[in-house]
């Protein structure tokens, strides 16, 4: 059985109070997804970059599942073929 790899890299930008993040999957096959997320920290809360990141990444892996769940939804329905009524 040949095994597959798959790579996803996280990409973690901060603007001010926000965090944002990308996540991109590569397929073997040069396909990629893209999942997004953003961590918005309240003025009142302490300034702790690692929790905007965590959150900001998980957030975008999240966006990323959902993405690629939808993308092969749209092949098992593109390789299903015509419905017989």
């Amino acid at each position: 059985m040949e095994a597959k790899q798959w790579t996803v890299e996280i990409y973690i930008t901060e603007q001010g109070d926000d965090t944002h993040a990308r996540a991109v999957l590569t397929t073997r096959g040069t396909s990629t997804v893209t999942g997004r997320g953003v961590a918005r920290r309240n003025p009142l809360d302490r300034p702790i970059p690692e929790i905007g990141d965590e959150l900001a990444a998980s957030r975008a892996l999240e966006d990323l599942a959902v993405r690629l769940h939808d993308v092969a939804a749209d092949d098992i329905v593109e390789l299903a073929g015509p419905v017989d009524a």
